[in-house]
């Protein structure tokens, strides 16, 4: 990893090759300065990269420098004793119980590094609290003063769903909620392997296919995400997986505690 102030024959390197693409860092003269973080910059834009002006892995890699573009693996790092410190909440069964399934997940989808699995984990106390996947609750947002249970999700349109019934049967569910048809019906052919989640919703809150869920939402949204991070908006990385900002405390708390708990 090369970044602002480094210098020596690596740096020289780098400008090299970001010369070579066409983004001129100035001299080559082996010092990592302003003009060579602004074309790394401009570097990463290019190729939809999280523009952070740090050659890491994946940056070098696709400068064509480093062999490998897998970012530094944090999971040995993620014990049961930090995420227990960053979910005060959960009972450490919970978390000896769903944390290796979490982990293997993460595995699985790339999600390795440190900034991913902070991730994971306060969503995972933002969302369950107790570090185990379950069934959304009954509140006023969902349910009506007279209606059935989840009545006012039965004809969201934006959750896919088309009528009676829907609402509770594609509550949320999970580590990170999962909520209507739409989304049911999207996750559950992407899982290894595939998961009818549309005729078997009860499903979602398996460790296994919630700790999946979780790690392709996370996925699918990395480069936003550490780019909210990267710029200390914890209210924008909350909105990406949430959709608001519920939790938005709590999810706060754990990503600090954890953060400051793993170098």
């Amino acid at each position: 990893m090369l970044q602002l102030g480094d210098s020596g024959s690596d740096v020289s390197t780098l400008q090299q090759a970001l010369a070579d693409h066409g983004f001129n860092p100035g001299a080559i003269d082996g010092q990592f300065g302003g003009g060579t973080q602004a074309a790394v910059i401009a570097f990463q834009n290019s190729e939809q990269m999280l523009a952070d002006g740090v050659a890491g892995p994946r940056t070098l890699s696709a400068l064509g420098i480093a062999t490998s573009a897998a970012l530094p693996d944090a999971t040995s790092a993620m014990t049961v004793q930090v995420a227990s410190r960053m979910c005060p909440d959960a009972k450490i069964s919970n978390i000896k119980a769903n944390l290796p399934a979490l982990i293997a997940s993460m595995t699985h989808y790339g999600l390795i590094d440190k900034t991913m699995l902070l991730m994971a984990v306060a969503t995972i106390r933002a969302e369950t609290a107790g570090f185990m996947p379950l069934d959304e609750g009954e509140s006023r947002f969902n349910t009506s003063p007279s209606g059935h249970p989840f009545d006012l999700y039965d004809s969201r349109k934006d959750l896919g769903n088309t009528g009676p019934r829907d609402g509770a049967d594609f509550k949320g569910r999970g580590f990170v909620q999962l909520t209507g048809r739409l989304n049911y019906a999207k996750y559950g052919p992407m899982l290894l392997p595939p998961v009818d989640l549309l005729a078997n919703p009860e499903l979602a809150n398996s460790p296994s296919v919630a700790a999946d869920i979780l790690s392709l939402f996370l996925r699918d949204r990395e480069l936003q995400i550490k780019d909210a991070l990267m710029h200390g908006n914890m209210q924008a990385a909350r909105r990406l997986v949430n959709g608001g900002s519920n939790g938005l405390d709590q999810f706060t708390d754990a990503y600090d505690i954890g953060n400051s708990l793993i170098s």
